[in-house]
């Protein structure tokens, strides 16, 4: 018996982070993906080999498609005025939208997998504006480079090697050498190690120096500052003389979150902007959050903590779906995507609600399901778009076909409960 022959798929699109690679050579043999070209140690994960259950359980006895289908409306009608949808990671924008428009139909809140460190830096923006900018626009143009509080090594490993500060750029021809990286670190929260200027702050500065850095690049007097804070003005000299910088964070939880930090780089970019051009590029996980965030804007005004209690859509941050779950004040949840990738606290405040579960791998929820679906994944199975974290759409070309999509099963589920 012969191998299969294996067959490679060029442009696929990781949704590992946030950063959206899309120039993955995916080797298939066998109905299985064998490799992943030029993927990261996370892309390597996330795509693995491609296998997926494809289940359809009510209170964990087989179903029907229909007649699981049918188990999700009669939850979700139980559960009217006290309803949650979820959109957890893995779902392309097309599946994300069909679930907002299952929210409108049964009156429900909308949540998703927006940590609430990247949901302060949402409400941030929303106060102070936002100075952002795409990835090729930082790659191209960007000679000064701040890293303040984070190295994307970790969990973003191709975000320096493809768009800030190893890339040869239209403006920046030397690449690495061209470009002076500069290096905030805040507390356990490190800088790349390799700044050619680095700064180390302990946490209680962090909020001053944000402050007396955009003073200093204001061109405010501000007096003998204390030594600590000295080495600011050396660096607002450095980022004024670029001509173009970008500042870069990471907008997912991390080891020191200052709930102020966000607004004071938004605020110290929109500085940078006198005397120089400058942006700001806050990093994101993958899994196409922030196209959650995106479809919810478009459809309901509102990025996030949306609640169609009322016949049409209301915003309450404060008030987000899973806050109410945590507090016992959801009766049902339909979750949309991939259980497996939610953060642990959304799972732990969803334990005693009554779940369905639809999306890739939902028969191996955790959380002990009504009824559960297994879909094809986004990017591997499923085609469609998501977004990137400066909020660029990118399609997505999956590897492997043949599986029942997370898209058109929410369309099923929403053309029964239009009967």
């Amino acid at each position: 018996m012969t191998a299969p022959v294996p067959t490679t798929v060029s442009a696929v699109t990781c949704l590992g982070c946030g950063c959206l690679c899309d120039d993955i050579e995916v080797r298939v043999a066998g109905g299985r993906i064998v490799e992943a070209g030029n993927a990261c140690r996370l892309g390597v994960r996330w795509f693995g080999d491609g296998s997926t259950p494809e289940l359809a359980l009510v209170q964990g006895a087989r179903a029907t498609l229909d007649g699981a289908l049918a188990a999700v409306r009669r939850l979700l009608t139980d559960a009217q005025g006290a309803a949650l949808v979820y959109l957890a990671p893995d779902a392309t924008s097309e599946a994300q939208r069909r679930a907002v428009a299952i929210a409108d139909r049964y009156g429900a809140a909308v949540d998703g997998a927006t940590s609430d460190v990247a949901l302060g830096g949402i409400l941030a923006g929303q106060r102070r504006g936002r100075a952002a900018s795409t990835l090729g626009e930082i790659r191209n143009r960007a000679d000064v480079v701040l890293f303040w509080a984070c190295d994307p090594a970790e969990r973003y490993p191709r975000y320096r090697s493809r768009y800030a500060v190893d890339p040869v750029g239209a403006q920046v021809p030397a690449g690495r050498a061209g470009r002076t990286l500069l290096g905030v670190s805040v507390g356990a929260a490190r800088a790349p190690s390799d700044a050619d200027v680095p700064l180390t702050l302990a946490p209680e500065q962090e909020t001053a120096a944000l402050g007396a850095l955009r003073a200093l690049v204001l061109g405010t007097a501000l007096g003998e500052l204390p030594p600590a804070l000295t080495p600011l003005a050396d660096l607002a000299e450095r980022l004024k003389r670029g001509r173009y910088v970008a500042l870069v964070l990471d907008g997912e939880p991390g080891a020191q979150d200052n709930p102020s930090r966000v607004e004071g780089l938004i605020a110290l970019t929109q500085a940078l902007n006198t005397p120089t051009r400058a942006a700001l590029s806050t990093l994101r996980a993958g899994g196409n959050r922030s196209g959650a965030e995106a479809v919810l804007s478009w459809q309901t005004g509102y990025p996030a903590a949306v609640d169609f209690a009322a016949g049409y859509p209301t915003y309450g941050p404060e008030r987000r779906g899973i806050v109410r779950a945590a507090r016992g004040e959801i009766a049902g949840a339909l979750v949309v995507g991939s259980v497996a990738a939610m953060p642990a606290d959304h799972l732990a405040a969803l334990r005693g609600v009554r779940i369905a579960a639809i999306g890739p791998r939902a028969s191996a929820s955790p959380l002990g399901c009504e009824v559960v679906l297994d879909t094809a994944i986004a990017g591997i199975h499923e085609a469609g778009t998501a977004y990137r974290l400066d909020d660029v759409p990118l399609p997505l070309r999956p590897p492997l076909r043949g599986r029942r999509s997370l898209a058109d099963t929410l369309a099923m589920l929403l053309a029964g409960a239009a009967q």
